[in-house]
């Protein structure tokens, strides 16, 4: 079955270790694009985060937000918000710990501290504006994603009773919070129904354990050189580095591009 549709995850697989998009990189999916493959970005990024990179490429569809909120063009395809009770829960306890919070909805974020140091340099890990100070965003929005802050092995303090929600680890400080069976996967199947393609028509390209799910679920799911060694089993194939043509030699090994 020929393949129809490529996501990429962002980090670590468009972006380079500077947080940079390669050259190689926008000619590949650009020639990408030129044979009439649809693409998109699948990422743990917000909207408003992954429109940079979105914009340098071309691209209009996405899987944001691990899965919670999936566009397609201008068209809103799936949305899986934060159940509020459950959040309320998590503020409650993350205040008695003194582990501060981002939170995020489709348009915005805020952290319920303020210039909290942990907060500052995860951003700038990511090479984003750290967010504002909002004493109760999560009470005025929907809340697609939030950012604790915490060690590893504090989590436990949380996830045991939080049944509604998963988590995801991205940085030594910081652990993405999702709606309880989220994921990339749940996203792109819906937007694949949307689409009216299948799972066996889509590739996927992805470094992180937030991509386990995904590269498990598409017909190829190809893990970056640079990729967590955790991530690599559930890759039907490993490429180069993001930074060393990872994707361009990626996409012309399964022959989509020359």
């Amino acid at each position: 079955m020929p393949y129809n549709i490529v996501f990429f995850d962002i980090d670590g697989t468009l972006l380079d270790s500077k947080n940079e998009i390669p050259e190689d990189t926008k000619q590949a999916v650009a020639q990408l694009k030129e044979t009439g493959t649809k693409v998109a970005i699948a990422t743990g990024r917000s909207p408003y985060h992954l429109k940079p990179v979105a914009d340098q490429l071309g691209i209009d569809t996405y899987v944001s937000f691990n899965g919670s909120y999936v566009v397609e063009k201008e068209t809103v395809v799936y949305t899986q918000p934060l159940k509020k009770e459950s959040l309320s829960l998590l503020e409650e306890r993350a205040r008695s710990y003194d582990h501060p919070l981002v939170y995020l909805s489709e348009e915005d974020c805020y952290a319920n501290a303020e210039d909290h140091p942990r907060i500052i340099e995860s951003f700038h890990y990511l090479s984003l504006q750290p967010p504002d100070y909002h004493h109760c965003y999560w009470q005025e929005k929907e809340i697609y994603q939030a950012f604790l802050y915490c060690q590893p092995h504090e989590e436990t303090a949380y996830l045991e009773d939080l049944a509604d929600f998963s988590s995801i680890r991205w940085h030594p400080y910081a652990l993405d919070i999702l709606p309880g069976g989220g994921s990339k996967a749940k996203g792109i199947a819906a937007l694949l129904k949307h689409l009216g393609l299948s799972a066996e028509e889509a590739v996927a390209f992805g470094d992180g354990l937030n991509d386990i799910e995904m590269l498990s679920f598409v017909g190829m799911g190809i893990a970056m050189g640079n990729a967590h060694e955790d991530l690599k089993p559930y890759a039907k194939w490993v490429t180069r580095d993001a930074g060393d043509g990872g994707i361009r030699h990626g996409l012309q090994q399964i022959g989509l591009i020359s």
